[in-house]
């Protein structure tokens, strides 16, 4: 099934492996637009594809920062402010907003970019979502700093 996912290289120019995104520093981390058959029988996006991209997004940024592999291990908040529709260019920006010894909490915003010819900029959802940086084995690890 074709999502029409793409992964950015978001890494700014003055960053390097050692300095990964900052907490507090909002970075776009993916952008994506959604295909027909990501849409329900209404023509919106469903809310579970919304909630997957949000979680890979949302990943990005604790993946960097832990040199490693992190899971999800809680969604915080999830809020649709407005509907998702075909065709509409969503981008995801992330905030870490706590590290902690194993685990990291992130604010994801996504903005919809729709109506290329009166374009248009809106906020479509936001979450809090938290990871923990784990082992080979999926154990909880200790962040490396």
């Amino acid at each position: 099934m074709k999502t029409g996912l793409s992964l950015l290289n978001t890494m700014p120019a003055d960053a390097s492996p050692s300095h990964p995104g900052q907490p507090g520093q909002r970075e776009l981390v993916l952008r994506v637009m959604p295909m027909p058959a990501d849409a329900n029988a209404n023509g919106d996006i469903f809310g579970g594809w919304i909630m997957a991209q949000v979680d890979i997004a949302g990943s990005i940024l604790p993946a960097r920062l832990s040199r490693g592999r992190v899971t999800t291990v809680a969604v915080n908040e999830f809020v649709f402010k407005q509907p998702v529709s075909i065709g509409d260019l969503l981008s995801f920006y992330a905030t870490v907003t706590r590290v902690g010894r194993t685990s990291i909490t992130v604010h994801v915003e996504v903005m919809a970019e729709r109506d290329p010819e009166n374009l248009h900029v809106v906020k479509v959802t936001e979450a809090n979502l938290t990871y923990v940086a784990i082992d080979l084995n999926g154990k909880p690890r200790p962040l490396t700093t």
